[in-house]
């Protein structure tokens, strides 16, 4: 870029009564900071008449600066262009490199759990609400506001939530959260912040429940999950704090709540003290059944409902939301107030019209088209190659599970089957000393029919190496 483009600054002060030049000061300050790391490689620095027109110095003592640092190869100068820190620095490396995260295993068939198919999402909608969303957001809402969120989103979600999941809410006690995993930090900090001490999780389930709990000081309990569900007539036993539940679609057994342990939960909600966390997982996504409607519905004042568009849309959208009873909202506020004082503003406008123009209904019904076809495939496939397999969870979600006979080790399977590129979760990543037979975990949401089930022959051939 020419040097007529847009001003830039740099972290650089000259006096005229420091010692050196004030070319040298300057000269001096970059090549320090470039040592240091704090000006990368690649970094663009302003021009010499900027920086000029920063520091009050004729543009003689920049120019002279830049040519003494370009000389000794920390800066890379080219007419009409930007000046940059050099690609090499000639002092030597980053005196404190910092490793990146290594990158996520790329699979040939990816059968890993919890992830939707983004390549579906729908951009050219959500484009345009983001869009109107930026030009009519409100001057105050783009101030940090109400922590729980913008007026139109909760108002949307919460007309949503009762339409689809028939849960009772006014849009006062409706929180934006970061996705659901926050949203379970705020509830387990907002309730030890109250007195609570413990924390009832079902067995099994995902690996960060636990330690969100323990972070906010809860002890963790555990909860037995069977054909029927969470077993809830342990809770009157167990006696917990707070209970954490995913009932529409337990996660990963993909097994429902039954309408006996409903009535027994909702009866124990009325006799205690405690609060649920409902995870509506995956509740979006049925195919042979009818919806199940929420829990929170039928206890409102003993139910916190958690919700997220990680499965919905995508995860990388970080938008969820909590329905909060009343007696806990000011609780939560604070706790979200202190997290990050609201999540962004502008996506919650966003998500507020895609909700109103009908756009998550019309994706909600293509998808699960799209994700029937997916499960049915993965379900035949599994019953061609694999058919000592007891398949369970088929009803609704992103996933099944494939229960084997106990002589098989699911974590060679897993091992094996990643040799072979197929990437997929096993049940002892959820529940390490829990009572299951071997089984694995199958998201299908990402895969094509055809490669659906060349994965499920690949994972076949996997379970017949690990055997040998």
């Amino acid at each position: 870029m020419a040097e007529a483009g847009v001003p830039l600054e740099v972290l650089v002060a000259v006096s005229r009564s420091a010692p050196g030049t004030l070319a040298r000061q300057v000269e001096t300050q970059l090549r320090d900071a470039i040592r240091a790391g704090a000006l990368r490689p690649g970094t663009r620095l302003p021009s010499t008449r900027g920086l000029a027109e920063q520091l009050g110095v004729s543009r003689r003592v920049t120019v002279e600066a830049y040519a003494q640092l370009g000389a000794e190869g920390y800066v890379e100068l080219r007419q009409g262009a930007a000046p940059r820190v050099a690609a090499t620095n000639p002092a030597g490396a980053d005196p404190s490199p910092v490793t990146a995260a290594a990158p996520e295993p790329a699979a040939r068939y990816d059968f890993r759990p919890s992830r939707p198919d983004v390549t579906t999402f729908p951009r050219a909608a959500w484009g345009r609400c983001l869009r109107d969303a930026t030009r009519t957001i409100r001057t105050a809402d783009l101030l940090y506001g109400d922590p729980c969120g913008v007026a139109e989103f909760r108002s949307a979600v919460a007309d949503y939530l009762g339409r689809v999941r028939g849960t009772v809410a006014t849009p006062q006690r409706v929180v934006g959260t970061g996705g659901y995993l926050q949203g379970l930090g705020l509830v387990c900090h907002a309730m030890a912040a109250r007195g609570a001490r413990t924390i009832a999780l079902e067995d099994p389930c995902s690996s960060e429940e636990p330690r969100i709990a323990a972070r906010a000081g809860l002890e963790v309990l555990r909860l037995p999950v069977d054909a029927e569900g969470a077993r809830t007539d342990l809770l009157p036993t167990l006696a917990p704090d707070v209970v954490v539940l995913t009932p529409a679609h337990q996660h990963p057994l993909g097994v429902v709540l039954s309408p006996g342990r409903r009535r027994v939960l909702a009866q124990w909600l009325a006799d205690s003290a405690a609060v649920l966390v409902e995870d509506d997982y995956d509740a979006e996504y049925r195919y042979d059944r009818p919806a199940v409607g929420a829990v929170q519905g039928i206890s409102p004042e003993r139910v916190v409902y958690a919700g997220t568009l990680s499965k919905v849309l995508a995860p990388g959208l970080r938008l969820g939301w909590l329905v909060v009873p009343g007696w806990l909202l000011d609780d939560v506020r604070t706790q979200k107030q202190l997290a990050d004082q609201g999540s962004p503003r502008i996506e919650q406008l966003a998500f507020a019209r895609f909700l109103e123009d009908g756009h998550l209904d019309r994706h909600l019904r293509a998808m699960r088209t799209l994700y029937r076809r997916r499960r049915d495939a993965v379900v035949a496939a599994l019953a061609a190659e694999v058919p000592e397999a007891v398949v369970g969870g088929i009803a609704a979600g992103l996933h099944v599970t494939a229960a084997l006979p106990s002589h098989h080790d699911e974590r060679a399977i897993q091992a094996a089957a990643r040799a072979r590129g197929v990437a997929l979760a096993v049940l002892g990543d959820y529940a390490p000393r829990a009572p299951f037979p071997p089984t694995l975990v199958l998201g299908y949401s990402r895969l094509a029919d055809r490669a659906a089930t060349r994965g499920v022959a690949e994972i076949a051939a996997a379970i017949r190496t690990s055997r040998r």
